[in-house]
């Protein structure tokens, strides 16, 4: 994966934990920027493992499905880019009560519960034999960054920003998806 592909990656990956983090900023009574790092700093360590968790697991099946990765990286990152999309479409909304700050378990769950997507992304590069350890430090330092962004104007934004964040990159999944299938079947020709 090029430069770019690994800093769009990295965009879409992190565009969940920021429509979660403005909904955690929207819930804390005026987020203190310590508090927005601190999330930051959990969601962006969690966010940067998971590709690697998945990207050993893509590593195993690796020999048994060379043949036709890059359709299952397409469909893979088509299937989450869609997802996110129609989350962003939805009309859910969260209750949420005015505090100073979240616990480590709550920002560690919802780190997680974000997170479970860059694990399929971490097992489609495995696939296609990327470069891991830079698609993860890309992914967790964007999540870092788009999670403390997001707490701090989450007191001003509220979901709506959220919702259109994530739209964006599901877009941006699909896009990386379509272009890893075409570079795969433009090789082959």
């Amino acid at each position: 994966m090029n430069f770019a592909a690994t800093a769009f990656l990295s965009l879409a990956m992190s565009t969940d934990a920021f429509a979660a983090a403005i909904g955690k900023g929207a819930a804390l009574h005026r987020p203190r920027l310590i508090e927005a790092l601190r999330t930051g700093l959990i969601f962006g360590v969690i966010e940067g493992l998971t590709p690697v968790i998945g990207w050993l697991m893509g590593k195993v099946a690796a020999p048994y499905v060379e043949s036709w990765d890059h359709w299952i990286a397409f469909t893979l990152l088509s299937a989450l880019g869609l997802l996110m999309i129609r989350e962003s479409l939805s009309n859910r909304e969260e209750e949420t009560d005015k505090r100073s700050s979240h616990s480590f378990l709550v920002l560690a769950a919802t780190g997680l519960a974000t997170s479970i997507d860059a694990m399929v992304v971490g097992a489609g590069l495995a696939l296609i034999g990327a470069d891991i350890a830079t698609a993860a430090i890309a992914i967790g330092f964007s999540t870092f960054v788009m999670v403390t962004i997001g707490v701090m104007l989450g007191q001003f934004l509220g979901r709506i920003v959220g919702k259109r964040a994530e739209m964006v990159g599901g877009l941006i999944l699909i896009a990386i998806g379509s272009l890893i299938l075409y570079e795969h079947l433009g090789a082959a020709s």
